[in-house]
């Protein structure tokens, strides 16, 4: 996947190989088989040109490592133990990325005293219950 992902377009057998083979000698027969697994995986998909296929991510690297994240987390049977121990292995770049992360999900903090911001143009957020005026 990481060859795959390198290029971030569609790739032949023939490609992989020849990049592999600059680290190490490899068969094209084997990047031909972990490549065919990959698509039945759904990993990647396939389209044929010629008599060969060009293969191409389904996901980006980011989405294929937050899959794995949440596959793990999910599986805890403490999942706040898991993410206190998660980020006590984080270096202090990869916290700042997490508070960076964190700030872009949650969209601009409002200060103290602020009413929230509202929905769309113009649209006033719903009062509750029994707080329309009527």
């Amino acid at each position: 996947m990481t060859r795959v992902w390198k290029w971030n377009r569609p790739v032949t057998v023939r490609e992989v190989l020849e990049d592999l083979q600059q680290e190490r000698s490899i068969a094209y027969t084997t990047v031909m088989t972990v490549l065919d697994n990959l698509h039945q995986k759904g990993w990647v998909r396939r389209e044929a040109e010629g008599r060969a296929y060009r293969y191409e991510a389904v996901s980006t690297r980011a989405a294929y490592a937050a899959a794995l994240m949440n596959d793990a987390w999910s599986q805890s049977d403490n999942p706040a133990a898991a993410l206190v121990a998660f980020f006590g292995m984080m270096s202090a770049e990869q916290r700042e990325a997490l508070r960076d992360a964190v700030r872009m999900v949650q969209g601009p903090e409002t200060r103290a005293g602020q009413n929230p911001p509202e929905g769309r143009a113009g649209e006033r957020p719903a009062a509750p219950e029994g707080e329309d005026g009527r």
